[in-house]
């Protein structure tokens, strides 16, 4: 009897023992596309806030299998037909959803290449990890898109009830210590059923789903979008323009990552598709091409660049401050003549082009549940299923199904925004 086991045990802190089966999918995690997510950080700039943030997109791909698997466990035990080939096909989409994701995640994924979203990336790479596997992929390739007939093998991948989102929340949550973001994954796995080809979630999981939604609002509120993430994210990406305003105008600048200087110099547009030479260079970067780069050009000879690296580097930020309206162009131009004299008093250029790169104008949108195109819908009773808003006893839910939107300003701290 051949004793040997069939799958790869991973230990993780969030759901346990997770096993990985042998063959095609611990294959593809081993593969250098997902073992590049080891580099990348779950919260892109999130750690520069929430010291224990450490954690990598690998790990959240591997927890999100890892809840797939029970997921598909607990449908199966309700009578659900899902084959052998599905079973492996849904667990390859939901292990490489996230391959696409570029240096800390979302913080640059239009400042590298123009008119782009990390999906665009992930599914090209799965087009070349199908090649690579004679075909292996295309089942989960149809599934990732939506295209294979049983819809709800795609939305446990990519709904607003998804093993995605089940997993970041819980994971984010416990890595940043916002104790308001954990959410009952298990409760909410075990009440899920297919009821006329989509999923559905049992009268007695009504509860867990409610605080899913209420915990995905303020993880939003407090981690995603948190005041000083918000700030780090505009000082990255101005150091991102700098770099690229100085190497169009001739200025030679070192670079540590060849990758990298390809997108500075290239800027290349996702418009007409992703070419070989944007993919092959998007694989070789990842967050250490970044930090390294900008401990380089913390000792450039540009003040502007020198002083926005310098910034990042030691935690030196702007302030974000909210709004209830939009700044209108007479408080912008005030805001910027005032950025303008800061600059000129610490010794830095200070021409309203350069009064640019340290202050920002844009809003925020928080959108707990998005029911109109793809809600969570509740099964009353064995013939009748409702949407969760309608479904739920308390009238906070039907709040959290409006979007939020805050406009806000990030400027140097030196401004006195009343």
């Amino acid at each position: 009897m051949d004793k040997r086991t069939h799958y790869k045990i991973f230990t993780d802190p969030i759901h346990g023992f997770i096993t990985v089966p042998k063959g095609l999918v611990l294959k593809l995690v081993d593969h250098a596309y997902v073992q590049r997510l080891r580099r990348i950080r779950q919260l892109g700039l999130g750690y520069l806030v929430f010291p224990g943030s450490e954690h990598s997109r690998f790990s959240h791909a591997i927890g999100a299998l890892g809840l797939m698997q029970r997921a598909v466990n607990s449908l199966r035990e309700k009578d659900t037909t899902i084959t052998r080939a599905e079973h492996e096909a849904v667990l390859i989409g939901i292990l490489l959803h996230d391959i696409g994701h570029g240096p800390f995640s979302h913080t640059l994924e239009r400042t590298i290449i123009r008119d782009f979203h990390h999906e665009m990336m992930t599914l090209a790479l799965m087009r070349r990890l199908n090649e690579e596997f004679d075909g292996a992929l295309s089942m989960a390739i149809d599934i990732f898109t939506g295209q294979y007939p049983k819809s709800f093998l795609h939305q446990l991948i990519s709904s607003q009830l998804d093993m995605d989102r089940l997993d970041y929340l819980k994971r984010d949550s416990i890595y940043t210590g916002v104790n308001e973001g954990t959410v009952g994954t298990d409760r909410i796995i075990k009440t899920m059923r297919v009821f006329q080809g989509n999923v559905v979630i049992e009268s007695k999981g009504i509860y867990a789903v409610e605080n899913y939604i209420t915990a995905r609002r303020l993880m939003y509120m407090q981690v995603y979008q948190h005041k000083t993430v918000l700030s780090a994210d505009k000082l990255l990406e101005a150091i991102f323009k700098r770099v690229r305003d100085l190497l169009g105008e001739g200025m030679n600048l070192f670079t540590a990552s060849p990758a990298l200087e390809f997108f500075l110099k290239k800027q290349p547009t996702a418009k007409k598709g992703l070419t070989a030479s944007v993919i092959a260079s998007y694989l070789e970067i990842d967050d250490n091409d970044v930090l390294l780069s900008i401990k380089y050009w913390q000792k450039s000879r540009d003040k502007i660049l020198a002083d926005l690296c310098h910034r990042f580097l030691n935690r030196r930020f702007f302030r974000t401050t909210f709004s209830k309206k939009p700044a209108t162009p007479a408080a912008r131009d005030e805001l910027t003549e005032k950025t303008r004299e800061v600059l000129k008093k610490n010794g830095l250029p200070h021409s309203e082009r350069d009064a640019g790169y340290y202050l920002f104008f844009d809003e925020l949108i928080n959108e707990a549940y998005r029911y109109k195109s793809e809600g969570i819908w509740i099964l009353q009773d064995p013939s009748t299923a409702v949407e969760f808003s309608r479904a739920s006893e308390t009238g906070n839910i039907s709040a959290l199904t409006k979007a939020v939107v805050k406009p806000y300003s990030v400027h140097l701290k030196e401004l006195d925004m009343g």
